[in-house]
């Protein structure tokens, strides 16, 4: 089952938010993850906008999800992570 997880941040600091991003991006492959869309935000058509940007990853499925995201390249990312952004990282099934 296809698994996403969509990361909303508030960004606190431009540049480390670049080198995160760009240090994650190569975690992703052994794992299947791949970047569906990111993009910053724009407005809101209705509610409240709490981000300043927003990433979609998709995996072939929630276990190599969870394994990308335990990861030890991954989590040596974090405090990176939570210097240059406040993010939450939400995670989706698609149901067969």
């Amino acid at each position: 089952m296809t698994a996403f997880f969509i990361a909303t941040s508030k960004i606190k600091d431009t540049q480390k938010f670049a080198e995160y991003g760009a240090s994650v991006a190569p975690t992703l492959a052994r794992f299947g993850g791949e970047l569906v869309i990111k993009g910053k935000a724009d407005k809101t058509i209705d509610g409240p906008l709490d981000h300043d940007a927003v990433g979609v990853i998709k995996f072939p499925d929630m276990e190599k999800l969870d394994g990308w995201y335990q990861s030890d390249d991954y989590q040596a990312l974090i405090p990176l992570r939570d210097e240059a952004v406040d993010m939450t990282l939400t995670t989706y099934q698609v149901p067969e």
